[in-house]
């Protein structure tokens, strides 16, 4: 038994956050019926598990079906623009009329509210509005994004995932439904919370990219090593850079831990850490307290012994890798093994039929290009 089963979703196909929320919540068993475009393109990485059906909202037909699927859901996630789903006839204030247990969730940018609601943007505008986005740069260096991490999956679809547990715990109480206003510039700015409240600490108030944790510290930093792989240092505690040095060869008398002599210690810790190997190094350093490992490569991680005994990644029947769900729970742990991911539109026919339309009315959709089903023997 996992933890969400019984609860069913509608999840609007768009790409990284709102996928990546529905993942998580098909990981923990919860049935997430996609809804996709017909004859698009399926670009959706993150859909183990879901179920496709192909819609054309555009015909008023489609539309019928789709308030027919939400009629009985527990959650709703949509990605669009504010006011996009109110155009359709598809907003909270119809649908919530009809099933006022609906957990709607709407996933967007800059939120439904605000002279930026409309406004197209992606993870970097994101963070750049948050505020975040200023923080993240090396000494003398420009703010540069990590990749589409912070907004679309942390402070986006993993903070919407959050938001619909809380409804749906509250939902317990209530007997309600809610609307959920997931903005990824606000999700942003709350994972990142602690910048902001820790500015009055000792290991800020210097220029951006000469702070401990913004690549000031020598003792905070990664290093190439002599076959160009690298070694991660995070020996921040007093007690943790005295193990850092003593692995190294070197005197906290010669390097005493301070950000006002840093270069000093970095030049040095460049120096050392490229005259062996990534593991080499990651052997001298394997059973010490000294904040010191390899960098893994994407391909490295799924089979690290660590990982491996915690099962911390999933392999599909191709062999490749990808993370497992997380945190685990150990009554109803998430799922332990790749689900396949949906080809668009292949269970049109058979969600339709569940919901109770005849066997008639689907081919009259099918005819009429209202539906679309991927699977050509799929039967009536």
């Amino acid at each position: 038994m996992m933890a969400l089963r019984g609860i069913k979703v509608i999840e609007f196909a768009g790409l990284a956050p709102g996928p990546f929320c529905g993942m998580i919540l098909s990981d923990f068993g919860a049935k997430v019926i996609r809804i996709d475009k017909p004859h698009s393109v399926d670009m959706d990485k993150l859909a183990r598990g879901k179920r496709s059906i192909a819609i054309d909202m555009k015909k008023q037909d489609g539309i019928s079906i789709v308030k027919k699927l939400c009629s009985d859901a527990d959650v709703l996630i949509e990605p669009f623009r504010a006011g996009v789903m109110e155009k359709l006839g598809l907003g909270p204030k119809s649908l919530l009329s009809e099933n006022p247990k609906l957990v709607y969730a709407r996933l967007t940018g800059y939120g439904q509210r605000g002279i930026m609601s409309s406004r197209a943007g992606h993870d970097i505008n994101y963070i750049a509005t948050s505020g975040v986005l200023s923080y993240l740069r090396r000494k003398g260096k420009k703010p540069h994004a990590p990749v589409n991490l912070l907004a679309d999956f942390a402070g986006g679809g993993m903070t919407c995932a959050l938001g619909i547990m809380l409804a749906l715990y509250e939902r317990t109480q209530s007997g309600q439904g809610q609307v959920i206003d997931a903005s990824m510039v606000e999700g942003s700015a709350y994972v990142a919370n602690w910048l902001w409240r820790s500015s009055d600490l000792p290991i800020w108030g210097r220029p951006p990219g000469e702070n401990l944790l913004d690549g000031g510290a020598p003792f905070y930093d990664t290093y190439e090593t002599a076959d160009n792989k690298y070694m991660a240092v995070g020996a921040l505690e007093p007690q943790f850079y005295i193990k850092l040095l003593q692995g190294l060869g070197l005197s906290i008398d010669d390097y005493p831990q301070s950000l006002s002599k840093s270069d000093k210690l970095k030049d040095k810790l460049m120096q050392l850490f490229a005259t062996k190997t990534r593991d080499e190094w990651t052997e001298i350093f394997k059973d010490s307290d000294a904040c010191c490992t390899p960098v893994l490569e994407p391909n490295e991680a799924p089979i690290h012994p660590h990982n491996v005994e915690n099962k911390s990644f999933l392999q599909s029947t191709d062999g490749k890798y990808e993370s497992g769900p997380a945190p685990k729970l150990s009554r109803t742990p998430g799922v332990d093994k790749v689900l396949p991911s949906p080809q668009l539109g292949q269970h049109t026919v058979e969600i339709l039929k569940e919901i109770g339309f005849s066997a008639d009315t689907i081919q009259k959709f099918i005819d009429s290009e209202v539906i679309h089903q991927r699977q050509s023997s799929a039967k009536l």
